[in-house]
């Protein structure tokens, strides 16, 4: 007994191109004048200015090393 070996057909195919940004057309962009302020809960904001603080923060203690490892506060001790 014979098997009967067939391929399945398929319907259709799925041409997928993909084109780099730099190649492809310029849309037009989009002006951020006339939106407003982003609304924000209480808590968004307070998580922000939270985030922005400790930044400041630790800006102020790489300052500090930088600073300190060059020797402008004078020579210490350790």
């Amino acid at each position: 007994m014979a098997t009967l070996m067939t391929e399945p057909r398929m319907t259709h195919t799925l041409n997928l191109h993909v084109v780099h940004p730099l190649d492809d057309i310029a849309e037009e962009k989009r002006s951020p004048e006339g939106l407003g302020q982003m609304p924000m809960s209480t808590s968004v904001r307070f998580s922000l200015y939270a985030l922005r603080g400790y930044l400041v923060l630790i800006g102020l203690m790489v300052g500090y090393r930088v600073l300190s490892l060059a020797g402008a506060f004078g020579h210490h001790v350790h």
